[in-house]
């Protein structure tokens, strides 16, 4: 007989404890899997901006000679920042700039840090591949920035896996600022100035506080 009550016993608290320890495991799955989608959705709107330093406009000559890029969510606050990337090229290319690169790349100090730089097309792709990758979906995240039609030419051109990684849409802060121009002259007369700077990095930065100028002043209720 207390053989008996044992043995029921014994199943009783086995079925219970591996039903417990069933629903437990069910609902750390679950929380697992929302946490997933939780994150993916905050992926999902955001934006990638880049800027090139190249040694021309000219597609069928010029080469990309500095790379940077930043993440940004739907609200412009910064969520990851790249390494600044200066690719090296030969003096045929550095020789071959128009006037106005050849001055302002010179007077930057990126002339001089291309010759002397290690780093390939090939191997900037990777290291940009790996960035975006990271902090953006597939084909979720469209490219910003200043005129960024021309940079996104080169990046066709010359970095086409990364390019294959992001939406197909632009968000062009110039587009803002001209339309700015025409309908809103007062916000776009206090707009804040370009430091013109000419480095990859600092003209994403400037480009994401101009647009956030023109989200406060012009995109607001009336």
């Amino acid at each position: 007989m207390y053989k008996s009550i044992f043995v029921r016993t014994k199943y009783t608290f086995t079925a219970i404890f591996t039903r417990y320890y069933f629903q437990r495991n069910i609902l750390n799955i679950s929380g697992m899997n929302s946490a997933k989608r939780f994150k993916s959705d905050d992926k999902k709107d955001r934006i990638v901006w880049v800027d090139l330093e190249m040694s021309g406009l000219d597609l069928d000559k010029d080469h990309i000679l500095e790379m940077a890029c930043i993440v940004t969510d739907k609200d412009l606050n910064i969520v990851a920042e790249s390494e600044d990337l200066v690719i090296h090229q030969p003096d045929e290319v550095l020789n071959g700039m128009d006037s106005w690169c050849t001055q302002h790349h010179g007077e930057s100090g990126l002339t001089e840090a291309v010759r002397k730089s290690k780093i390939s097309l090939t191997e900037a792709e990777d290291r940009m591949m790996e960035f975006v990758q990271e902090h953006t979906l597939q084909r979720t995240a469209p490219l910003g920035g200043n005129s960024v039609h021309a940079d996104r030419g080169f990046l066709v051109k010359y970095m086409p896996r990364f390019t294959g990684h992001l939406h197909y849409r632009i968000i062009d802060v110039s587009t803002v600022k001209e339309l700015s121009k025409r309908w809103f002259p007062l916000e776009y007369s206090s707009a804040p100035a370009k430091k013109l700077s000419h480095r990859a990095l600092d003209d994403i930065k400037e480009s994401i506080e101009e647009l956030r100028y023109y989200r406060q002043n012009v995109f607001k209720p009336t």
